[in-house]
């Protein structure tokens, strides 16, 4: 198998089981479940928090947030602040309100840094140095550390990829809850002061590439906050899982055996007949999950063997994104999709598949919909639009020749992609191609930006970044 580089920059998860036999059937749905689903993506639309990967149930955009067109890091014009982060860590920013959170894994020795560029070697960075596992929350408006919590400390249980980090998991937050996952280090649930609520080991989770065992890749599926639950997704080498959490108590409520290869994906939240549901993407099982029970509502194998997107909720689809190896297809599924559904191959028969594009996926990237098309960025640059409920290709363009992993955000009509040198480019969202602006953060950037009212967080090996006009 070829040693391609899995790392996301982004990172949420559920366990659901794998064997639970099939359809899960219910009775039709209340008045009250209808209306908690009417409010569900009431909110979707409405929210103005940025709470997890890739913001409120990964959509990946705000608007009516008046951001700058230009900004220069070196001179500070259009920079509200900018300040250090030690260590090394993956994980983009989340914003509640004011408050800021990352994470970061300090090492006593590990410098080798993030090796970037397209390349398929993945010998994991070779240190066994003892790393603190940090959360930061930070104000908003002054970039001034409110306080730090070191999670745990020790020598990390599995190895990095050089193009990944020991804090690649995005936290995810309600308001009153930060969820913080360290992979083998533990999920670890804090209030807003910085107050420890409680810790749940799941043990070894190594995440390498199937059938490679040196490749040791570390973990980057970001935890899920959906009602009164924490949803955990963990592919891994060995027991796979998908499972619930309570998020008053971290008390596990269900966990089910995934019976998957190793992944890097976050898991999301749709509903259907007002029953919320979990989807996840996956190669041998991507699909559906009752979000009370765990039980398995539809399955699919194929696609991407290595798969790292957040599969995206749109209208009634919900759509996967993946590449790495033979089938690299971008899939759209019905929200009402129940049982095995065939991978479609050449054509697609199944009515729970609305539409797929064979060997157009993104092996990195969360797809990006906004304004009704949907935004594939791919690994060397190239940006591809599609018209999101029919699938029809609008355009095709490389937006540069660097190499790309962070995930496409959107606000107030435009779309911000940061390649791995540390280069914003801006492109007028829209049926026609226009680069709008290129800018600097002058570090390498593989995280994807937050979007918040009134500014956009850049989050680069070294330091976050406020611009704000």
């Amino acid at each position: 198998m070829q040693k391609l580089i899995p790392i996301l920059i982004v990172f949420s998860g559920l366990l659901m089981q794998y064997g639970c036999g099939g359809q899960v059937t219910h009775n039709p749905a209340t008045n009250q479940e209808l209306a908690a689903e009417s409010l569900f993506y009431e909110n979707l639309e409405q929210s103005r928090q940025w709470s997890s990967f890739r913001g409120f149930y990964a959509r990946g955009y705000l608007d009516s947030v008046d951001l700058p067109d230009h900004w220069d890091v070196k001179t500070m014009k259009n920079v509200r602040w900018k300040i250090p982060i030690p260590g090394l860590g993956l994980s983009c920013p989340v914003v509640w309100d004011e408050t800021i959170f990352i994470t970061t894994a300090v090492g006593e020795s590990d410098e080798a840094g993030i090796k970037t560029g397209i390349y398929g070697e993945g010998e994991p960075v070779d240190d066994e140095s003892v790393h603190q596992f940090k959360l930061y929350a930070i104000h908003k408006e002054s970039g001034e550390i409110l306080w730090e919590r070191t999670a745990h400390t020790g020598v990390p249980e599995v190895k990095r990829h050089p193009k990944s980090s020991h804090a690649n998991p995005t936290v995810a937050t309600d308001g009153v809850h930060v969820v913080a996952f360290f992979g083998s280090e533990g999920v670890y649930c804090y209030d807003f002061e910085g107050n420890l609520l409680w810790k749940k080991d799941f043990g070894l989770l190594m995440s390498s590439a199937h059938g490679v065992d040196w490749a040791q890749w570390e973990f980057a599926s970001s935890p899920v906050i959906h009602k009164d639950r924490v949803i955990i997704q963990a592919d891994v080498k060995d027991n796979s899982f998908l499972a619930a959490l309570d998020l008053q108590t971290g008390e596990s409520l269900w966990k089910q055996e995934r019976k998957d290869w190793p992944g890097w994906c976050t898991p999301n939240i749709y509903y259907h007949d007002g029953i919320p549901r979990i989807a996840v993407n996956g190669y041998k099982h991507r699909g559906g999950y009752d979000f009370e029970t765990g039980h398995e509502v539809w399955r699919m194998s194929g696609g991407g063997d290595v798969p790292i997107p957040t599969p995206l909720l749109y209208k009634n689809l919900i759509f996967f994104n993946s590449a790495h190896g033979k089938q690299n297809p971008i899939l759209a599924i019905q929200t009402s999709a129940s049982g095995d559904i065939r991978y479609p191959e050449k054509e697609h028969t199944a009515d729970a598949v609305a539409w797929f594009k064979e060997r157009g996926g993104s092996y990195l990237q969360t797809l990006l919909i906004y304004r009704d098309l949907l935004y594939n960025l791919r690994w060397n640059g190239n940006l591809v639009c599609f018209e999101a409920t029919t699938g029809e290709q609008i355009y095709r363009e490389t937006i540069d020749t660097d190499s790309f992993i962070a995930s496409p955000v959107a606000a107030d009509g435009k779309i911000y992609t940061v390649s791995e040198e540390g280069e914003v480019f801006i492109v007028e969202a829209g049926p026609e191609y226009r680069l709008i602006n290129s800018i600097p953060l002058g570090e390498i950037t593989l995280a994807t930006p937050a979007v918040t009212d009134g500014m956009i967080i850049f989050r680069t090996t070294g330091h976050l970044i406020g611009v704000a006009k």
